[in-house]
């Protein structure tokens, strides 16, 4: 059975909404949820391996997928034509597959430390030690629903709800580039030094964005995390190899 025909919704979705005169979006639900998510990267795959005339660009986020299409190529009524036979029809269709194997990456965190200025706050918040809010964090197998905010910044989703914790009620305006924070019931890394919002637990010492390298992110949509404790000794080494382009992400498959 395939992720698209386990959708809950499979009675409603997946439906074509138009985005502007050169744009559709799929949608696959009205939650954020994994099984959700994936039936967005299943379709995607399936529309980038199609190679539809006059599709410019596919952006997949939590629920939907945005399709870019270039109006003097192909019409809004000739792409519906083309799209709908490769979309699952009340979940069940002969294009509804399981999707490939997916990345698992491992992120090695600093927990605690100068740069982890909310971890002793959301310990305090959840009625739990340090060590046990670092234990929770790092135990999980986390999705990558999607990037935004800032470049190649994932929005993890999967967190355990006991570490669950709000935004800051007022956004610093500068942390460290690599600061792990948490935001209500999701979890992310900033590659980017830069203002943030979300409460920090730790940082990791690897370089998850390069301008010059082709993909120029570490960690990509449709992908799985996992964080890595490690203490001040291991993340020296790392930042002096990720600073001289040695260090990469140990990465592995997973089957979800």
């Amino acid at each position: 059975m395939g992720l698209i025909e386990r959708n809950k919704n499979v009675g409603k979705w997946p439906r074509i909404v138009p985005v502007g005169d050169q744009a559709v979006a799929i949608e696959f639900g009205d939650q954020i949820e994994i099984t959700v998510n994936r039936c967005v990267y299943t379709c995607a795959e399936l529309l980038e391996t199609a190679e539809i005339r006059g599709v410019l660009e596919l952006i997949p986020s939590y629920r939907s997928l945005l399709v870019q299409y270039d109006s003097s190529v192909v019409s809004y009524a000739d792409l519906l034509k083309t799209l709908k036979p490769l979309l699952p029809v009340d979940g069940n269709s002969a294009r509804d597959q399981n999707p490939s194997k997916a990345r698992l990456l491992t992120i090695p965190v600093l927990y605690g430390g100068d740069d982890a200025m909310d971890l002793d706050d959301v310990a305090e918040r959840v009625g739990m030690s340090t060590t046990e809010v670092i234990e929770i964090h790092s135990a999980g197998t986390y999705t990558v629903y999607m990037l935004g905010f800032a470049p190649g910044f994932p929005y993890l989703g999967g967190m355990d709800p006991r570490i669950a914790c709000p935004r800051l009620p007022t956004p610093r305006v500068r942390i460290p580039a690599g600061s792990v924070g948490i935001a209500e019931s999701q979890t992310g890394v900033y590659p980017l030094a830069g203002p943030a919002g979300w409460r920090i637990i730790g940082r990791t010492p690897a370089r998850l964005f390069e301008p010059s390298a082709n993909p120029p992110v570490a960690i990509m949509p449709g992908s799985f995390v996992r964080f890595k404790p490690i203490d001040a000794d291991e993340a020296i080494r790392i930042e002096s190899q990720a600073t001289e382009g040695m260090y990469r992400l140990p990465e592995s498959v997973y089957e979800p």
